[in-house]
Order: C-alpha cells, then sequence, then structure tokens
C-alpha cells in the first residue's frame, strides 16, 4: 500500500485512494492559498484598468475629445493596459478600458471615445 501525504499540512492520509487532503480545513487552506497568490496579479491588473478607465471618464465626459498624451500620462494613465481593441475599416486601432477608448492620433495627441452599445465612433 502506497503512503499518501495532504497536500496541505504533509500528514499521512487514511481513506479514499483519491483523496488529497487530511480534512475540509486542510482542503480549504490549500485551495485559498492557491487563489490568493493568482488573483494577486489580477488585482494589480484590475486596478491600473480602473485607473485607466476613471481618467478617461474624467477627461471625456462627452463622448469624443482631442486631448495630448502628454495631459493624459501626468494623470497616471498607463497605454499599455486596456481590455481590447477595435480596428475600423480604415484601419484605425481604438484602445478601450471598457467603454472608454483612444485613438492615437500622432506622437502628441490622442482622441478619446466613449462607446455607446456597438462600436459607433
Amino acid at each position: 500500500m502506497i503512503e499518501r501525504y495532504c497536500l496541505d499540512c504533509g500528514n499521512s492520509i487514511k481513506g479514499r485512494s483519491d483523496k488529497k487532503f487530511c480534512d475540509d480545513h486542510c482542503r480549504n487552506n490549500y485551495n485559498n492559498r492557491l487563489k490568493i497568490e493568482d488573483s494577486s496579479t489580477v488585482k494589480q491588473i484590475n486596478a491600473i484598468l480602473r485607473k485607466n478607465r476613471s481618467i478617461l471618464q474624467k477627461l471625456n465626459p462627452e463622448g469624443k475629445l482631442k486631448v495630448s498624451a502628454q495631459k493624459i500620462l501626468r494623470l497616471g494613465f498607463n497605454f499599455n493596459y486596456f481590455t481590447h481593441t477595435y480596428e475600423t475599416y480604415k484601419g484605425s486601432v481604438y484602445f478601450f478600458c471598457y467603454e472608454y477608448g483612444y485613438l492615437k492620433l500622432n506622437q502628441d495627441d490622442v482622441l478619446l471615445v466613449k462607446r455607446n452599445g456597438q462600436f459607433n465612433l
């Protein structure tokens, strides 16, 4: 008979051959520890996305606005994080943080947009 050990505490396990934990407490500890490790990165990225969305929302309450890239950078906007992109038939690529987005016009300027339902820009 093969000796099996709890994945959480390391104690010997008795019972079913597919049992991985000695009790519910150890099972919960093990799974909670895995979730904490996995969710740390997700929480950091979600915080950046929420901040980006908040900046776009504050600057663009009306739906379309041209601003300098430096202005949104000074507010803490991070161009490396966005939720999705949208490419127009002409090949322009809009980057979105949820329903608020932007189009890089050139090195200095950005067009801010807000998506209302479908992609009517």
